[in-house]
């Protein structure tokens, strides 16, 4: 058996206490762990109200883009506050900004919520109406159909003059011409046998 001086029961609360005492005196992983212990649990209660106010002051007093991207993921999925498609998609760009480390990251959730975006909508709006009430006429003009065969017709002709140009650069094939002699064999000259 291992002698312990802090009981595993007791880890993540005394290190909660650390985290809090550093916090306080500005230091911003600090304050970012703080939201995170209070996000997952450890050491205390899951308190997600909690874990934004922490997120939000680093990302307020210490422009953190961890704390920002934290932020944009709770505004996202509506956890400790009200879910908001575009104030998440304003901390993830904020996030982006303030540290190149996180264009990555970013760029992921954000496509993600683009899909959500697109899902939501869908939902919200009745597809069928939308088709029902589209009238090409009133859009496009009484010649929509003109404008439609002119699109289709001129991405035909640059399909056609892109295949061309490709078989234009390629290589022509080299005609058959002699072979090479096959390799002499360098060293003495053989003699010829007297006939």
């Amino acid at each position: 058996s291992e002698a312990s001086i802090v009981g595993e029961n007791e880890t993540y609360p005394r290190a909660l206490l650390h985290w809090n005492r550093a916090a306080s005196q500005g230091y911003t992983v600090a304050r970012i762990k703080l939201g995170d212990y209070h996000f997952y649990g450890f050491g205390t209660d899951v308190d997600y109200e909690t874990a934004f106010i922490h997120y939000r002051l680093a990302s307020e007093q210490q422009h953190s883009a961890q704390a920002m991207f934290n932020l944009g993921y709770m505004h996202e999925k509506g956890l400790g506050i009200k879910q908001d498609i575009h104030l998440a998609k304003r901390f993830y760009d904020m996030a982006a900004e303030a540290s190149p480390d996180a264009q990555v990251p970013v760029f992921l959730a954000l496509c993600k919520l683009g899909v959500v975006y697109f899902l939501q909508y869908i939902r919200e709006t009745n597809i069928r109406d939308m088709f029902t009430q589209l009238d090409m006429d009133q859009l496009l003009g009484p010649e929509w159909d003109l404008y439609l065969m002119t699109i289709i017709a001129l991405l035909l002709g640059t399909v056609i003059a892109y295949r061309q140009r490709q078989h234009q650069d390629m290589p022509a094939p080299r005609p058959p011409g002699p072979r090479p002699a096959p390799p002499q064999q360098e060293g003495p000259p053989e003699q010829q046998p007297p006939q």
